[in-house]
């Protein structure tokens, strides 16, 4: 049974119909972010699962950073972008993925020793292409994927099944 500090954060995500196109659900976590103990509450329940067993905390761009920088901060541990392709001044590795509209790369620089423990962290479970990205671009850079974690999994698209097992906090 989820607490009550962490009903109130799932509470403030907010549902906007029709973005970015037609017939999509939006979930922005905006006024999630700007609340202090709603963001508390999700980073919490994001780390938890993990506790003691990686050293670095990796984002996905772009919502992945907020969410890893803030649980990279309340752990003590260090941050690692993993960014879209071209945005790095000395990207190691690239792994480029299907998306429903076409495909995608992101990028990771290897700044960390080789052995490195990382958990992935991601806004959105959907159907898992861009946390897979994420994982085997950890791997093909000699880092230890110590576990993934999302703020949020969108049910029946098939998330777990590509990239799990998944932490997801809210599933919706």
């Amino acid at each position: 049974m989820p607490s009550e500090a962490l009903i109130r954060a799932e509470s403030l995500i907010s549902t906007i119909p029709d973005f970015p196109e037609p017939g999509i659900l939006f979930r922005d976590i905006s006024p999630l972010l700007a609340d202090a103990a709603g963001l508390r509450a999700a980073v919490d329940a994001l780390s938890a699962p993990f506790a003691g067993t990686y050293d670095v905390v990796a984002g996905v761009e772009a919502r992945g950073f907020l969410l890893a920088g803030a649980v990279a901060t309340a752990t003590g541990t260090g941050l690692a972008p993993i960014r879209k392709a071209g945005k790095l001044p000395r990207p190691a590795g690239a792994v480029s993925y299907d998306l429903e509209y076409g495909t995608a790369t992101i990028e990771m620089s290897d700044d960390m020793p080789r052995g490195t423990r990382v958990l992935l962290v991601d806004d959105v479970l959907a159907t898992g292409g861009t946390l897979r990205a994420g994982q085997q671009l950890l791997a093909e850079l000699g880092y230890v994927l110590a576990g993934t974690a999302v703020l949020m999994e969108l049910e029946g698209l098939g998330g777990q099944e590509v990239c799990g097992p998944v932490h997801s906090v809210f599933t919706v």
